[in-house]
């Protein structure tokens, strides 16, 4: 279920009555600890006990060694499977809170309700939890589903330019693969702020839980929702390495670009096509210089994409906008021109 909070929060209010939990933990960061929590507790009314847990925000944090202390956390508070996990923050929180509830003595219930654009847009949705290890992106995790997804759109306001603009990407590729007219809507935007991106929100939600409802095991057309990620997932493991982080929207819009480019190298769409595309994409995100990296480098991480199957480097590539393929087996070759490409691309 994906609802937007009313004013007084009695739907989810209701929805907790229902699932009657024995005590509630709240997982936060700091962040949300000081914009969100305050506006969350004073509507919060239920009759269980109920825990605030703060884990620190960051990428960097997603690991096993916060997932362990959260499961001695879990212990010492005698959390049992009739608990109630609320994972309010961005995707950090969501996926991690999600793991360890997934995980903890074999798995108790959660709430997603994302506090940023990326998380509402994206990782909230589709039962998709994990943590980073070895500097590999969601590397270990589990599938698992929230009891409920809530969104609050005033919570956008707390946010930095910088991760509304994350999301974003995660919308534009939601539009690339599954909806023509939500594209055209957005790449319209003259700006990005939660006033102009407020109204595309449920739509952008509902593209991901229409394809996650499909196939929840990413057998067939889930891996769809992977455009850009394939090579922007491995730019972004790369910045990880060197401590140097990088927003994973910016690290999706370079991911597509350049399969954008790759869908036109593997003949799936024309160049004027891709070059517009591109053009789209460029006008809303920075060019991120990558030239530090070796082409080898980054086709090494692609290797440990969790979509390859037996050695094979398996894309989604756009074949058309709204439109999207999957299982795209591309040479060597293709890849380093793509990536030979993108470091030589002509910057606005």
């Amino acid at each position: 279920m994906i609802k937007e909070l009313d004013q007084d929060f009695s739907s989810l209010n209701e929805y907790i009555g229902q699932l009657a939990p024995s005590k509630i933990f709240i997982l936060v960061d700091e962040n949300t600890h000081d914009h969100c929590l305050p506006i969350l507790l004073p509507n919060l009314e239920t009759d269980a006990p109920f825990e605030i847990i703060e884990i620190e925000a960051g990428e960097e944090n997603k690991n096993i060694g916060t997932a362990t202390q959260l499961w001695e956390i879990f212990s010492e508070m005698e959390a049992d499977r009739k608990s109630l996990l609320i994972n309010l923050g961005g995707g950090v929180v969501t996926d991690m809170g999600g793991f360890v509830a997934s995980t903890y003595k074999r798995g108790f219930k959660f709430i997603n309700i994302p506090t940023t654009l990326l998380a509402m847009c994206d990782a909230s949705i589709g039962g998709k939890t994990g943590i980073d290890h070895q500097f590999l992106k969601n590397i270990i995790g589990t599938f698992a589903l929230p009891e409920g997804i809530f969104f609050y759109p005033k919570f956008l306001e707390t946010l930095k330019f910088e991760e509304l603009r994350s999301g974003f990407a995660e919308m534009l590729k939601h539009g690339l693969i599954a909806d023509a007219n939500h594209w055209n809507e957005l790449i319209s935007l003259n700006k990005i702020s939660p006033e102009h991106l407020s109204p595309f929100i449920s739509r952008s939600m509902a593209i991901k839980n229409e394809v996650v409802t499909k196939d929840f095991k990413e057998e067939n057309v889930r891996k769809t929702l992977n455009f850009g990620h394939t090579i922007g997932h491995a730019v972004e493991s790369l910045f990880l390495q060197k401590g140097n982080l990088i927003p994973h929207g910016e690290a999706v819009a370079l991911g597509m670009i350049c399969e954008t480019h790759l869908a036109f190298l593997a003949g799936l769409i024309d160049v004027d096509h891709s070059s517009t595309i591109i053009t789209k994409i460029q006008r809303f995100f920075p060019y991120i210089d990558i030239s530090e990296f070796k082409n080898e480098d980054i086709t090494n991480l692609m290797f440990n994409d969790k979509k390859n199957l037996d050695g094979n480097i398996n894309f989604s590539l756009i074949d058309g906008i709204g439109s999207c393929t999957y299982d795209q087996k591309l040479h060597a070759e293709q890849i380093n021109l793509t990536l030979d490409f993108y470091k030589n691309i002509e910057v606005n």
